[in-house]
């Protein structure tokens, strides 16, 4: 029903950053819990962060104090800023709702590939 769009992947070095975006054509966004999840080669995905609209947030620990998630819900956006990258952190990274079991259809997501 409402596509997710995410953006700002790509290849970066071990410790350097990179922030992604996902634009989310989602009527009253405001209203949803948000997270990113990540899917490594042979992986299924997990959830790495989520926040509430009114900003409380969750961080899995293999990301916690490297990655931060932030959304503008007048923009209907989400956002992760990934500092410090490791090469485990390579994985294609998407967003969805999360907070409960139910999610929109997948968007493409996007690609970080962290290496030397």
């Amino acid at each position: 029903q409402a596509p997710l769009v995410e953006s700002g992947g790509g290849l970066v070095q071990p410790g350097g950053s990179l922030r992604l975006s996902c634009a989310a054509s989602i009527r009253i966004f405001s209203v949803y819990t948000m997270g990113w999840y990540r899917q490594a080669p042979g992986q299924q995905r997990e959830l790495i962060a989520s926040i509430v609209s009114g900003g409380t947030i969750y961080y899995t620990d293999s990301v916690k104090g490297r990655f931060t998630i932030s959304r503008d819900n007048a923009k209907n956006t989400l956002y992760l800023q990934m500092n410090s990258l490791k090469p485990e952190d390579t994985a294609v990274y998407y967003c969805n709702r999360a907070g409960d079991p139910l999610r929109w259809n997948w968007g493409r997501g996007t690609q970080v590939t962290v290496s030397s």
